[in-house]
């Protein structure tokens, strides 16, 4: 077993999950990723097969069908899983965060209606929050949901929904002002609701378009979409938690354990990347001898192994602070930052490594350098976990004058 990236202090039920994960992934994954990802297909049984596993309820109480996993054994299988192609992790991620929010801050009827549901697989989950016009300024949000009797009427667009034409059912984050006066705070005027649709696209329900796939450099197969509202009615009982104003609290709450996930695939993909890149360096050979043998591609395998290292280091930390129950903000943001700005850095030294070949579709590592990139702006850019790092750690550092 490679020596990179092991986890200290598991059980023999979380190691028993991992081992299965990893052999579906080398089995089921591997062999078909770029060949999928190239035709830019869904990857319906390697779908199938998760749901089999139970992937899908990993994190779900076992009192509504889920395994009752913790956190860190979620983001241990995404690792796995991003490893072998990251679209795959993309499919499970969006679905664990609506399950997550659900279990957190879900009536006890939407958790009774929905949680079994999800955890079997049979309801796949996506949550909506970005817009055309306003990337990471959430508090920007222009989609509205106005009262009407026992209903809301929702009207607006919604940017970047993973999911969004497979999924059955999402959690869109709008502006909800009834019972907020004028010169409420932007974030505490928020709703999120449970939106249930048919799969597919086109009008997937009355005042609900999914109007088709955004074509994607990388991170392909998995269905990335926009979602347009026009007129949809949604009945009050889909309010997340049953109370107005929440939304945004909830929808954070969600994005900061989104953050360990994306924090997850930044190490998996680095993981194969530098597999791809120690392979290939002892079977190439240059003046001689094997590349690998030549000191510049030792220093660079050493880089390499240290940053994927360092990366799950940090993402196992994040994911144990938050199943303690404390506050994960600042361990997120770094671990986010960090894996997916070292994800990017591995990924381009193994693609150096394979020189011209790097270039060619042929090899694995061009699909890996058209992935990374995604992973630097998903749940929240690098510019943005350095202003949550930064006043977090004023915070913590409060000059006592």
């Amino acid at each position: 077993m490679a020596r990179l990236a092991q986890t200290a202090g598991l059980t023999d039920i979380q190691r028993e999950i991992l081992s299965t994960v990893r052999d579906f992934v080398d089995k089921e994954i591997l062999p078909v990723a770029t060949e999928l990802e190239h035709r830019d297909e869904y990857p319906q049984q390697i779908v199938d097969g998760l749901k089999e596993l139970g992937l899908f309820g990993l994190m779900i109480p076992e009192e509504y069908g889920g395994l009752g996993e913790s956190l860190l054994t979620y983001a241990l299988c995404v690792e796995e899983i991003a490893r072998g192609w990251m679209s795959v992790s993309g499919i499970i991620n969006t679905h664990f965060i609506v399950a997550y929010m659900l279990k957190q801050h879900g009536t006890q009827e939407q958790k009774d209606h929905f949680l079994p549901r999800m955890a079997a697989g049979d309801i796949r989950g996506a949550f909506s929050m970005s817009e055309p016009g306003l990337g990471s300024d959430v508090s920007a949000i222009t989609s509205k949901a106005v009262k009407d009797g026992d209903e809301y009427v929702l009207n607006g667009q919604k940017m970047w929904l993973t999911n969004g034409g497979t999924s059955s059912l999402v959690a869109v984050l709008v502006r909800s002002d009834e019972g907020h006066p004028e010169g409420t705070a932007p974030h505490k005027s928020m709703t999120t609701f449970l939106v249930e649709k048919e799969p597919g696209f086109g009008e997937v329900r009355p005042g609900l378009t999914i109007p088709g796939k955004i074509d994607k450099m990388g991170y392909k197969g998995v269905d990335t979409t926009e979602l347009i509202m026009d007129g949809l009615r949604i009945p009050a009982d889909r309010v997340l938690g049953g109370e107005t104003g929440r939304g945004f609290y909830q929808m954070m709450d969600g994005v900061e354990v989104g953050r360990v996930n994306v924090a997850a695939r930044g190490c998996g993909v680095a993981q194969r990347a530098f597999e791809l890149g120690v392979s290939y360096a002892q079977q190439r050979h240059t003046f001689g001898k094997p590349i690998a043998q030549h000191q510049a591609i030792q220093f660079k395998l050493a880089e390499m192994a240290t940053k994927v290292e360092a990366a799950h280091a940090m993402m196992v930390n994040a994911a144990r602070k938050k199943d303690s129950g404390e506050r994960n903000d600042l361990e997120a943001g770094m671990a986010k930052y960090l894996a997916s700005e070292y994800c990017k850095e591995v990924v381009e030294d193994a693609f150096r490594i394979h020189g011209g070949y790097g270039f060619s579709k042929e090899y694995e590592i061009e699909r890996l350098y058209r992935e990374a990139p995604m992973l630097l702006i998903g749940e929240g850019t690098a510019e943005i976990q350095k202003m949550i790092i930064g006043r977090r750690l004023l915070e913590e550092y409060r000059f006592q004058g």
